[in-house]
């Protein structure tokens, strides 16, 4: 094998035939296992496999076992917080992307490295939808297992809600049907307790939804209407009702703006109704309200993350965030230290609520049931940096996180994984976390599925 050292435990890996091996250097290795956020461009495993089967993938895992070789698991590789890269053995299942659409039944059977992207074009042709969030480069398993929202959650419930059936490899090789009859434990753990926990899934089966009627809009205004709009679009959506949901944003850059950018499950003149306080506050420099395809939509929507390094912390707010919360969300956001990045650095409120709350705390992992508006909370900055900017970047970040401590609550979304989470195990997954270690120890009592934040 090309650029093997000699005593290498590769060879015995490779004779498995289970899968594509590659090691760094050979043709691959590096799309395969390079960090989607450029903060861990720095870490590299020792070698990459690229499964094509779930028989790979068991096979795979009782070779790490015998040769005692950690793993990371890698869906898309699109964790925040680098966890689908590690310094030893990756595990790509990029391999099974398929997607089969039953359209007589809405059921949906995903590969284990299926993305959003092409889960949607997929859905597109039969004109069925899945809350399926907002960026296509997402992988299914991440977004599943650590509950997925996006705009028409309100009405149709997180991606976790829309899971019926889920094939998980267990540490020991073997496969695993779950759902609500069949190993109903772990079903209810997989739906919110987060992606690298109890198994690797090689297939989600969800049910789909016929697609809506959708209006969208976006609107922006300067930078002096910050708090005011804030403050007026987060009065909004309290009494909005669940077919309507918004991304509220402040953000800086080389400009400082405020955003709403959302969708209506209806058409663009009412949508305009229900936008008439906010417009009040003052008149926007931008403003789009139109009436679109949901295919369409769904790309007007689209969220780009930094293509360069980042960091993103979160919290949960329970109902609108005073004025002086906004205010001072808004004065942070001025003291941004700044860095070569032009996405730059803000706070976003993503409206939640509605169907995402009506499902009980505890029918299934995912906690959250009782909240408002996530607020995310991000900074951004490049290899071209200094140490200092990125050392300032992530004190600026910290401090904002600190400050808005005393308006939310601290529990964050699983999904937005955050490295610097000192009390991550009750953030992440509050009343529902004793549960879910009982369910570790019962399918992972090796812990053999291990990584800085596993359960």
């Amino acid at each position: 094998m090309t650029g093997e050292p000699a005593g290498s435990p590769w060879s015995s890996l490779q004779r498995l035939g289970a899968g594509t091996l590659r090691l760094p250097g050979e043709p691959g290795f590096a799309a395969a296992s390079e960090a989607f956020n450029k903060r861990y461009a720095g870490i590299h495993p020792s070698a990459v496999l690229s499964v094509a089967s779930p028989g790979d993938v068991g096979r795979a895992i009782e070779w790490a076992r015998e040769h005692d070789v950690p793993f990371t698991v890698r869906g898309r590789g699109h964790s925040y917080a680098g966890g689908s890269v590690g310094t030893d053995l990756v595990f790509d299942l990029s391999g099974l992307g398929g997607v089969q659409v039953d359209p007589s039944t809405g059921r949906v059977v995903v590969g284990g490295g299926a993305r959003m992207g092409s889960l949607a074009d997929e859905l597109a042709k039969y004109d069925l939808m899945i809350p399926l969030g907002n960026s296509d480069d997402v992988g299914v398993g991440g977004l599943v297992l650590g509950g997925g929202v996006a705009g028409v959650s309100r009405v149709y419930g997180l991606t976790c809600d829309a899971l019926l059936e889920t094939e998980v490899m267990l540490a020991d090789g073997s496969t695993v049907t779950c759902n609500e009859v069949e190993h109903a434990d772990l079903f209810w753990a997989c739906r919110g307790g987060g992606g690298g926990n109890f198994g690797v899934h090689t297939s989600f089966t969800l049910q789909a939804q016929p697609v809506p009627a959708i209006s969208t809009c976006l609107m922006v205004w300067p930078w002096a209407h910050a708090v005011d709009v804030i403050v007026t679009a987060q009065e909004l959506m309290r009494r909005a009702p669940d077919e309507f949901a918004v991304r509220i944003g402040a953000s800086r850059s080389t400009d400082s703006w405020v955003s709403v950018a959302g969708q209506y499950l209806g058409p663009a003149h009412e949508l305009r109704e229900l936008l008439i306080p906010v417009l009040a506050v003052a008149e926007p420099s931008r403003i789009e309200i139109i009436d679109q395809d949901f295919w369409a939509a769904r790309r007007y929507r689209r969220h780009a993350t930094s293509a360069d390094a980042f960091a993103v912390r979160s919290r949960f707010a329970r109902q609108p965030l005073s004025t002086d919360a906004v205010a001072t969300a808004v004065a942070a956001i001025d003291r941004w230290p700044g860095s070569s990045c032009p996405d730059g650095a803000g706070i976003a409120l993503f409206t939640w609520g509605g169907a995402v709350n009506r499902m009980p705390a505890g029918a299934t992992a995912f906690p959250h049931r009782d909240t408002l508006f996530l607020l995310s909370m991000d900074t951004s900055w490049t290899s071209e940096d200094s140490p200092d900017v990125r050392t300032a970047n992530l004190a600026w970040l910290h401090a904002l996180y600190d400050q808005m401590g005393s308006f939310t609550s601290n529990a964050a979304y699983v999904n937005f994984p955050d490295p610097d989470l000192a009390n991550w195990r009750t953030a992440y997954y509050g009343a529902n976390l004793a549960r879910l270690a009982d369910v570790k120890r019962r399918y992972d009592p090796d812990r053999v599925f291990c990584h800085a934040q596993a359960i």
